[in-house]
Formats: C-alpha cells, structure tokens, sequence
C-alpha cells in the first residue's frame, strides 16, 4: 500500500540531536552511516555538508521538497500547541520553550528541503522502509533509527521489530535505536523481548545512558538508547 502524504507527520531533528541521541563519536561519523526513518531531519545535510557518508531512508522521499514544505507547514501549528497543552510530559533542557522547539524543528526541516534534490541525485535520499531495505549486506558501519522502532510499540508489533532488526543488522555492522519509550511515555513493551531475542540470536545489546532526553518518564528512561553489535569472534 502506497503512503499517503496526508497520513504522515512530518517532524525534522538536527545533526546535534542525532549526535546526543545516539551518542555519535569521530570514529562513528568516519564510517558509513545509514539513517532509517529520518523523515524531514537535518542530520544527512549537516552531516554531508561536515564530509561524512550518510544514507537516509523513509518513504517521505517519494514526495518533492514542495510537497513535504506544504505537508510541514499543515502540521507546525496543531504539533506546537499538543506541546503547550502537555509541557509537563517533557524535559525542557535542550530546548528552552515550545517556542524554541518550534523554531529549531522548522530550522532542520528547513536544512533538509533545501538539500532533498540535490541529495535524492547524489543517492543520498532513499524511498524505503523497513523491514526490507534495498541495501547490500554491510553497506554501513553504522545504522540509527530515530523515533520509530519502540515509540510506536501500538502500531508495530513485537514481530515487525525483530524483523526490522535483522534487516538492519544484515545492512549494518551496528544498530542504535532511540527512545526507548512508546509513545505515552512508559518503557516499550518490546524491548525486553526484542533484547532477549537479539542476545539468543548471538548479538551484544546493550541499552545506555546518552546526554539527550525530551520525553519525561521514571528513573530519566528517557534518555536511553538501544546499542546491537555482533560479538567479537
């Protein structure tokens, strides 16, 4: 079934974002990096514009920079003020203000559209989604996934993660995925089983502290990410 661009909200993070979240070093940003849902963010610009290699992949890529501009524009109010009406269930420390989230969001998306033509005719810009990538085996070092797997643990069951793991760590030599919350804020009922899955599969998992939390939840779980790699032979 084809995407329907109605149906989709489109929400831009920054490379500084993408960096805290899923805790970004040298060495990481030295290898080929797969981004897997990046959606409108400004990670693949920024990140392109700095001399790394970044691939970013979601069916949003189907539609033109004008189309995704108007789609932003139908959605920045209605998000903003969902924000306002709920500034408890957030940690305002990256951003000061609902009014400061907006104008960073509309910034990245900004940096994105202007750099979507361009980066769709260097290949940079992929229409796919998981849990089947058109990639070669071990294309990437590294692949992130960003606001998806487990914040929508409703809409994606507990199969479509395992399977959607598989496939990235067939792409990529590592997986880091953030949050770990669903989308009311509690702990994924997917990550244990996801976990446990992974490590019988015979792979290191790891869930780690990074210095980037929005969501708020219990015990600050709302600043953990979920590190896959294979084991050391």
């Amino acid at each position: 079934m084809s995407m329907k661009l109605n149906e989709v909200l489109p929400w831009g993070r920054s490379f500084d974002e993408y960096c805290r979240m899923f805790a970004l070093t040298g060495e990481d940003l030295a290898g080929a990096i797969l981004g897997c849902g990046d959606g409108p963010a400004s990670f693949n610009a920024e990140a392109t514009a700095l001399g790394h290699r970044v691939v970013s992949c979601d069916p949003l890529y189907a539609f033109s920079a004008d189309e995704i501009e108007r789609r932003v524009e139908e959605c920045y109010d209605v998000v903003i003020s969902q924000v306002k009406k709920n500034m408890d269930g957030f940690v305002w420390s990256y951003f000061r203000d609902p009014d400061h989230l907006g104008e960073c969001r509309l910034a990245a998306m900004r940096r994105f559209l202007a750099d979507l033509d361009q980066g769709k005719r260097e290949g940079r810009y992929v229409v796919a989604s998981l849990p089947a990538l058109p990639f070669h085996d071990r294309q990437f070092s590294l692949a992130v996934v960003s606001h998806l797997l487990f914040l929508y643990s409703e809409q994606l069951d507990q199969e479509f993660h395992i399977s959607a793991f598989a496939e990235l760590l067939r792409v990529a030599g590592e997986v880091r995925v953030f949050p770990l919350l669903d989308l009311d804020r509690q702990w994924s009922r997917h990550v244990g089983p996801v976990r446990e899955h992974l490590t019988r599969a015979g792979f290191e998992v790891e869930v780690v502290s990074v210095e980037y939390e929005f969501q708020k939840a219990d015990d600050h779980a709302g600043n953990r990410m979920m590190r896959v790699r294979r084991r050391p032979v």
